[in-house]
């Protein structure tokens, strides 16, 4: 029943008896007090518009329902995408005891995040049966304000539960090449990713040497994104994402995040991309050249590099011949001769 409303969800079949089992599904649906605007996530039950699946989902807070109608819930690619980020960052999933079967989704962020929060609620809210509250708590002997929400327990919970807690414990799954899309990442990183002058920290503690390595593996083929691992603490990695690839990071998820979160990627936008190189400028040509060290400069500019050298680290004095040198790792620019 639920694969026939998914497929008038997607295509409209030039056979119109296609269309009428369709509408008639719906409406049996109703005649046994199942919801069909919450298990296809249809706004208008009657339309022949072609929607993609998960576009329109409604808020479903304060309405209650079986479990027959739980069960026949999927996530939309979108929320699925969404989910897989929360786990890999500050979500859980929780089976809330031994007399229940189905998992649950939670999260919650300090009241700093609070936009953050409800930008999240508002794509999962379909899947909520209350809003978000405020949580208080002590945290390294400081009282803490936080704001929560959690979904409600669904077997399609169940089953990332299965994979992302196959022993009780979170896990970094096998297959987090698939999983981890554009989507994913961009919600990893406004969970879990920490601001650095150069670069992006991805704060991976709580998970194991092997966890950390498979998921830098999915960056660095996946993504050809450059990282390296930082030890934080013992048994404790965090990924490094380094300054020249913020770049590339910056355009595949900055579509997906938070405008709050866009701050955790202001070395991708604030540097720039060259900020390691020498660049020579000619005033003649008005012409900028590009050097990969000071070396290289300086047999282009047909001069001694170890003087070059030492005006930087000693005088710092301007040496006139018509070229600008500028070293980006340094707050002043020199006339080389």
């Amino acid at each position: 029943m639920l694969r026939l409303i998914k497929l008038r969800f997607w295509k409209i079949k030039k056979n119109k008896s296609g269309i009428t089992n369709a509408t008639t599904n719906i409406n049996n649906l109703k005649k046994k007090n199942i919801d069909p605007y919450f298990v296809s996530g249809f706004t208008d039950a009657s339309t022949k518009s072609i929607v993609i699946f998960g576009t329109n989902l409604q808020s479903t807070v304060g309405v209650k329902f079986s479990r027959t109608q739980l069960a026949m819930v999927q996530l939309a690619p979108y929320q699925y995408s969404v989910v897989i980020g929360l786990l890999l960052s500050d979500g859980w999933l929780i089976i809330a005891s031994k007399t229940h079967k189905n998992a649950r989704l939670g999260l919650k962020e300090s009241l700093d995040h609070s936009q953050y929060v409800l930008f999240l609620f508002n794509i999962l809210s379909h899947y909520c049966s209350s809003s978000p509250r405020l949580t208080t708590g002590i945290r390294t002997g400081n009282r803490f304000y936080g704001l929560q929400f959690v979904t409600r327990s669904m077997p399609c919970l169940t089953k990332l539960h299965s994979l992302f807690y196959p022993n009780g414990v979170k896990i970094v799954p096998y297959n987090i090449y698939e999983l981890l899309t554009p989507i994913a990442l961009a919600h990893m990183i406004m969970g879990d990713g920490s601001f650095q002058q150069h670069g992006l920290i991805i704060c991976t503690d709580s998970y194991s040497i092997e966890d950390t390595i498979r998921l830098i593996n999915v960056l660095i083929i996946k993504y050809r994104l450059e990282c390296s691992l930082r030890a934080h603490r013992k048994n404790q990695y965090r990924i490094y994402i380094r300054q020249c690839s913020m770049p590339s990071l910056f355009n595949i998820v900055s579509p997906f995040m938070h405008s709050s979160m866009l701050y955790k990627l202001k070395s991708g936008l604030s540097n720039p991309s060259n900020r390691n190189k020498i660049e020579v400028f000619d005033k003649d040509t008005n012409q900028t050249t590009y050097y990969n060290s000071i070396r290289e400069a300086a047999i282009a500019l047909n001069c001694n590099h170890t003087s070059i050298l030492y005006n930087i680290k000693y005088t710092k004095s301007r040496i006139k011949v018509g070229m600008c040198l500028n070293y980006y790792n340094l707050p002043f620019s020199m006339l080389v001769s």
